[in-house]
């Protein structure tokens, strides 16, 4: 690992310039210093890629123009228009912190990494990006893009996800930020890892940095950063009934710590191999409807992956000529002109639209 102080300078000093001549990276959050503005745009992009984020970020605002609107708006609401993002804790803690806020603070953001920090849903990045971009505050703002410059650039050949890994990069981050400009430096090295030294095919004789890149020298970056070992694959198989008359449907929020909580869905049956109508009617609820089996129609299979989950999906209607009891807690009749109202995880956004459903 190469981190001599006279290196860190001359990285500093040439990344400045290169934000200030060439970084024309346009994002509708950049430069912004709003805390509230901050804050939305960093819990939708945890987890989830700047150009897949803007649409969301901007019905957000439009939704929502300050955190009191947010604060005050209904669950589902909010739900409905975080949906496909997936990561749905994001949601919930974005919710609690933004009526805390608005309960407690009047609306303010604190000006303190260590307040910050404090506020659920906030993390160390996140704390530091409100806290450069908003307060001006020297901190260093580490995320993935960041990483890689860094590992890249001074060779460090831990991986960033070790515990050895973090306390390395941190220590190297924060020592690098220009102090009289931390959110420039910040956006800077972000940007660069985005759209220049980017995770394949980096655009090295574009760097700005290239000058003593010891990944450059040594023609190591595709082996920096160092990859820690992937978690293994959990698969699971899901059936969805989907209880239907002519006017209404059933439907049930999911709650528990599984996946998708506080989404909503149709009557689930999971199995640990794909199954077919015939083995949907011998469920007890078919049987003591007594349905025809042309009742059941199988209408379609997706897969989503998940982080460390591939769930792959059947969905199956069922055609009841009336309202009938369903022993499920928490689940109730709605009308099909009801479902656009209701938050539902994105295989079934998919499912819905696909059948024009909604």
């Amino acid at each position: 690992m190469e981190t001599s102080t006279g290196k860190q300078r001359r990285f500093t000093r040439n990344l400045m310039d290169w934000h200030r001549t060439h970084n024309d990276r346009s994002l509708p959050w950049k430069g912004e210093k709003d805390p509230y503005r901050i804050w939305l745009s960093e819990v939708i992009l945890q987890q989830t890629r700047a150009q897949q984020g803007i649409p969301y970020y901007l019905k957000f605002l439009e939704a929502f123009p300050d955190i009191h609107a947010m604060a005050a708006a209904e669950d589902e609401a909010v739900f409905r228009l975080w949906q496909g993002l997936g990561y749905y804790n994001r949601c919930r803690n974005m919710l609690a912190t933004a009526r805390y806020l608005a309960r407690e603070c009047g609306g303010i953001f604190p000006g303190s990494y260590e307040l910050l920090l404090g506020l659920k849903g906030i993390g160390p990045y996140t704390a530091a990006a409100i806290g450069s971009f908003a307060f001006g505050l020297p901190l260093a703002v580490v995320d993935g893009n960041v990483y890689r410059v860094l590992a890249r650039h001074f060779g460090i050949e831990l991986s960033p996800g070790s515990s050895e890994g973090k306390k390395i990069f941190q220590s190297l981050a924060d020592a690098l930020p220009d102090p009289a400009d931390s959110a420039g430096y910040n956006q800077a090295i972000m940007d660069l890892g985005a759209t220049v030294c980017t995770p394949a095919a980096p655009k090295c004789t574009l760097c700005p940095v290239l000058e003593n890149c010891f990944a450059y020298r040594h023609e190591a970056t595709s082996l920096l950063p160092v990859r820690v070992k992937k978690q293994p694959v959990r698969k699971r198989y899901f059936h969805y009934l989907l209880f239907r008359t002519p006017a209404h449907v059933w439907i049930r929020k999911r709650e528990g710590k599984d996946i998708w909580r506080d989404l909503y869905e149709p009557w689930l049956l999971e199995t640990d191999a794909p199954v077919d109508e015939r083995r949907i009617a011998e469920e007890e609820i078919i049987r003591q409807w007594k349905l025809p089996p042309e009742h059941i129609r199988f209408e379609g299979a997706s897969t989503q992956r998940l982080t460390h989950q591939l769930i792959e999906t059947r969905f199956f209607s069922v055609h009841l000529p009336e309202l009938r009891p369903v022993q499920e807690d928490h689940g109730s009749w709605i009308e099909w002109t009801a479902l656009k109202n209701y938050a539902f995880p994105k295989t079934l956004v998919s499912f819905f639209e696909k059948k024009q459903y909604f």
